[in-house]
């Protein structure tokens, strides 16, 4: 049951994605027109300190007028390592320089819409090097036990689905 994307043509574009109007054939032969959103990978990073916490920034999302906690991220730039790019999202978001990075997942958020991936990373250290540089990304950001993950995410308070398949992982991963 494998759909087929004929042909795409571009209808917007900006300098973080592209919307595309595909030409899609389905199994049965028929034909549908579906927007695709084309947009560049997105790079995630936080760290978890000796004593188990979790570095989480505390943000607003306008477009959903959400408030929940999520890990520093950002776009991933033209000719830029995934991995680098993680590590400067996090020190640009956080103001914490995190140690070398270790792969968490990669997912993708929303992939009936955009083909957008995202890949998470983490970190067993981080060193503090001043306030951050985008510290309007977040409200606030705060070292959280990482033992409290799952019920915050029950909570709703890590809405977005990246963010806390992540942390779940992550929870995992430390404590079993």
């Amino acid at each position: 049951m494998q759909w087929t994307n004929l042909s795409e043509r571009n209808v917007y574009e900006n300098r973080w994605f592209r919307v595309n109007l595909a030409d899609v054939a389905l199994p049965d032969g028929r034909h549908l027109d579906h927007y695709v959103i084309r947009m560049r990978p997105v790079a995630v990073a936080t760290a978890v300190n000796e004593a188990n916490e979790v570095l989480l920034l505390w943000r607003h999302r306008f477009i959903t007028d959400s408030w929940g906690w999520e890990l520093a991220a950002g776009v991933v730039e033209d000719g830029e390592d995934i991995e680098a790019a993680a590590a400067r999202e996090m020190e640009e978001e956080t103001g914490w320089r995190p140690g070398p990075l270790h792969p968490l997942l990669s997912v993708e958020p929303s992939n009936g819409l955009t083909d957008a991936r995202h890949h998470l990373y983490w970190s067993e250290s981080a060193t503090y090097t001043g306030h951050p540089q985008d510290d309007f990304e977040s409200s606030r950001r705060e070292w959280i036990p990482l033992k409290l993950i799952p019920d915050l995410i029950a909570r709703g308070e890590v809405p977005a689905a990246n963010m806390a398949a992540g942390l779940l992982m992550l929870h995992h991963l430390r404590l079993g």
